[in-house]
């Protein structure tokens, strides 16, 4: 029964997703931009999703905490930094106001000091925070969203590391929740720290 209720819960919040990004025309313009790419296994995600969510939990009005946009895309046949590069300066051309970062997650792996990714969603597994591990993209008439670990911990406004940095990483994620300023802008956050089970406020 109870894994049964996740799964409503997860499919909830999923719905609520994709009806809080469809109801923001600014968000849906990019989503459409870097679906006009046609680059493969392309999404957009981490500060883009992470924070319509945490804005609209807090009453902010849609768009007011972003200026930036992190696009990820998998292609081992092209991924030599040159080739985002080139990216960004198109997507940069189109919309100059919008700080764009893009990312081949076939090459982020010696960044991040991984075993070689499989994928875009393979990459965002491992990414530093679940909330912030999503990723989302227009296609199909709709909002494909990929969350490895789910989605209720955005939704709880809950800041826990990944398994993947509560081990070695835990000081990178310990590093960005004071670097981000994340309780600055949104107060209602509950960080969560997994090594040590505590929670703090800053």
């Amino acid at each position: 029964m109870r894994q049964f209720e996740m799964m409503k819960i997860e499919a909830a919040h999923r719905k609520a997703l994709s009806a809080l990004i469809a109801s923001d025309e600014n968000r849906l313009r990019l989503l459409r931009q870097v679906e006009a790419l046609h680059l493969p296994d392309c999404w957009v995600g981490a500060g883009f999703v992470r924070s319509a969510v945490w804005d609209s939990l807090h009453g902010y009005a849609p768009g007011s905490s972003w200026d930036d946009v992190d696009v990820v895309w998998f292609d081992r046949d092209n991924a030599m930094p040159q080739a985002d590069e080139l990216i960004e300066q198109r997507l940069g051309s189109e919309e100059p106001a919008i700080t764009w970062s893009v990312k081949n997650q076939a090459r982020m792996h010696r960044h991040n000091d991984d075993q070689p990714y499989g994928s875009t969603e393979d990459a965002v597994f491992r990414w530093p925070e679940t909330a912030t591990a999503i990723a989302i993209r227009t296609g199909k008439g709709a909002i494909e969203i990929i969350a490895p670990h789910g989605l209720n911990d955005l939704f709880s406004l809950i800041v826990r590391p990944t398994p993947a940095f509560a081990g070695q990483k835990i000081g990178i994620f310990r590093e960005r929740v004071q670097k981000k300023g994340w309780l600055a802008r949104w107060p209602l956050l509950v960080i969560q720290d997994f090594e040590n089970g505590g929670r703090y406020r800053d």
